[in-house]
């Protein structure tokens, strides 16, 4: 890769807590408090039942499977992810709550070596599952793992903070990380001036965008390149609507975004180009624990993706985006059959009029310029 190329890695949301924690070598407390199941080593049971025995406690590096030689191929210059799970051993869950997602500290390694994740974007609707003392251990585990994050805090000023990832080039990485409602991101997690939490928005509207705009100007050096990590809508559907594509726009022109990094669908949506900007509407779930649930098989919950975009760092501009389709299965990431990558492929380039149109390349799916 050209040395003014700037390729970055993003996944959607990984959640490595319930039933992939209990496969893990350190495992948390196994009682849940869910309405159907109260037990997370039954979402290993589910999983077995499907795909077949997992022999485990499996090693850090097992869950990652095949994105450790996409890695190796790809050596993307910064992996970024969202991380939907707490890393802690609080009880202190949240009641009502339909789901709480949490690892054990001790596993950290799973993000670190040989994964080597640089930064988790943490505003989301499960960093807060346990509670301020599970968010405040959280933040303390992936510090001391060498690992950035955005997106919450122990304030509000810290939550809206961006990481600054500076690459050998010296060229400036900013990865912003804010939660809203429409994912289920409750209004009480928002961290004020005295109480820790998220950087929440309540809404789309224009005083949300300038805020925001705001934000980043604050931040935002000559050549820097802006990462806009959003955690928005519902879990399934592919309709992108005038009001969320809009905003997604003004981000980009108003407020100066060079990347939107959406995420909370279940499954990949389209990607649209706004003034050689890409916005990435849902990237869906990375890894999940969800194997052996039924309900919602059309959207193909198996499949994730991994995305790798390459940026003009004199334009700011993306040149290349190429999307690797993997399948979970045994709670690991495997290569994708030629079936599963075609559907992708058709499903991305159909899912709106505005989609960007990915060609097929042996495994990947490629658009450049």
């Amino acid at each position: 890769m050209e040395n003014k190329n700037l390729r970055i890695f993003l996944a959607g949301d990984v959640m490595i807590g319930r039933g992939i924690d209990q496969i893990l070598s350190y495992t948390s407390k196994f009682q849940l408090f869910e309405s159907y199941v109260t037990d997370a080593r039954e979402y290993v049971l589910l999983a077995e039942s499907v795909n077949g025995k997992i022999n485990f406690p499996v090693s850090m590096d097992y869950i990652w499977g095949e994105a450790l030689t996409v890695w190796d191929q790809l050596k993307p210059d910064i992996k970024i992810i969202n991380l939907e799970t707490s890393i802690t051993q609080s009880d202190d869950y949240m009641p009502g709550k339909g789901i709480h997602y949490r690892m054990h500290p001790s596993n950290i390694s799973v993000l670190t070596s040989p994964a080597g994740i640089d930064v988790c974007t943490l505003a989301n609707n499960h960093v807060l599952d346990w509670g301020a003392a599970g968010l405040i251990e959280t933040m303390s585990t992936l510090k001391n793992a060498g690992i950035q994050f955005s997106g919450v805090g122990e304030n509000i000023k810290q939550a809206m903070q961006p990481v600054i990832f500076k690459l050998k080039s010296n060229k400036r990485v900013l990865i912003f990380s804010a939660g809203m409602e429409s994912s289920g991101v409750p209004s009480f997690w928002e961290a004020t001036s005295q109480l820790p939490g998220v950087y929440y928005l309540p809404e789309i509207n224009q005083d949300v965008l300038l805020s925001i705009a705001d934000n980043i100007k604050e931040h935002k050096k000559s050549g820097d390149l802006v990462i806009f990590s959003i955690h928005w809508g519902g879990n399934w559907g592919y309709e992108i609507s005038n009001e969320v594509r809009k905003f997604a726009h003004d981000l980009i022109e108003v407020a100066k975004v060079d990347v939107i990094f959406g995420h909370s669908s279940h499954h990949p949506k389209s990607i649209e180009l706004f003034q050689g900007k890409p916005i990435l509407y849902g990237c869906g779930d990375f890894i999940n624990d969800y194997e052996g649930i039924s309900g919602h098989e059309e959207y193909r919950g198996d499949l994730s993706l991994m995305y790798f975009l390459d940026i003009d760092c004199d334009t700011q501009e993306v040149r290349r985006i190429t999307l690797v389709p993997l399948q979970i299965k045994n709670f690991r990431l495997n290569p994708a059959d030629k079936e599963s990558i075609q559907w992708m492929q058709e499903t991305l380039n159909q899912s709106s009029k505005f989609a960007v149109q990915f060609i097929q390349r042996g495994n990947y799916l490629v658009y450049s310029k």
